[in-house]
């Protein structure tokens, strides 16, 4: 018989790694992370200062991106802005985080205060996300801290939500009924056998919280609620560019929008793998 006629034998399919898969998504974002905060701060002199001769050119040698209606090179601009939406989102991120993490561990302190846990966290969750996001930056007059406030008080209910579940599961456990039988208080169970087990859904629950905090701080400075109008805003400059749009001046939206869309699906597709490697089997469901 011919080799022509022997049967095609399919490929076995490749075994699924969705560790090197998330491994190697957090390496493109600590990567990028890495890029724009280092970045930043090496803009040459008067990269971002005003330029009456270079008003509204389109993208060209000298200026990659292009320029604004006030000369500014826009390339310049955006990574600064981005680079101060990183350092606003990481430590907006990490104080939610960190409320999530301690209403989480206190729902373990007995049953009133879990009620009191649950009942808060479905109270957040029930009210709306945007609208409580503004009511708290103006309540704080705006501004880098009112973002990180705001953000940090409406982004904890979800990751409050699920280490509440994890801490609960794990204060059943029969090595903890052992700690608590030799006397150990609750403060130290919480601290030597709740929190390092929470450790896979702190991390991921930040990563998912970042892009988020990141997107609602563009969304705050777009509407004048956000970083002080004289810092570099990815939403400052996209309502800045609203106009320029009208006149022609595409370039001046591009950078920033697109700038902000990939640092954010970047960082949505690394919590995303984290997330489901700290799920059960790890992650493969």
């Amino acid at each position: 018989m011919s080799d022509a006629a022997e049967p095609i034998r399919a490929r076995p399919a490749r075994p699924r790694h969705p560790q090197r898969r998330a491994m190697r998504h957090g390496m493109i974002a600590l990567a990028l992370l890495g890029a724009v905060l280092a970045g930043a701060p090496l803009l040459p002199e008067g990269a971002l200062s005003v330029d009456a001769a270079a008003r509204a050119l389109a993208p060209r040698p000298a200026h990659p991106l292009g320029t604004d209606l006030l000369g500014r090179d826009i390339a310049a601009r955006t990574l600064a802005a981005l680079a101060q939406s990183v350092q606003v989102g990481l430590l907006a991120a990490g104080a939610s985080t960190l409320v999530a993490l301690v209403l989480g561990l206190a729902a373990t302190l007995g049953r009133a205060a879990d009620h009191l846990v649950g009942g808060l966290t479905e109270l957040a969750l029930g009210l709306p996300h945007f609208v409580l996001l503004i009511m708290i930056a103006f309540a704080m007059g705006g501004g880098t801290a009112g973002v990180i406030v705001a953000v940090a008080l409406t982004h904890w209910p979800r990751l409050s939500r699920v280490l509440r579940h994890e801490a609960q599961v794990i204060a059943a456990s029969d090595y903890v009924a052992i700690s608590r039988a030799l006397g150990r208080s609750r403060l130290w169970v919480a601290r030597h056998h709740l929190a390092p087990h929470l450790v896979p859904q702190i991390v991921a629950g930040f990563v998912v919280i970042f892009p988020h905090a990141i997107l609602h701080e563009a969304g705050l400075s777009f509407i004048g609620l956000g970083i002080e109008p004289h810092l570099p805003s990815i939403g400052v400059m996209l309502a800045e560019s609203l106009r320029e749009i009208m006149a022609g001046h595409w370039w001046v939206a591009a950078a920033p929008g697109l700038g902000l869309m990939l640092v954010a699906l970047i960082f949505e597709r690394l919590g995303e793998a984290l997330r489901r490697l700290s799920g059960p089997a790890g992650g493969t469901t």
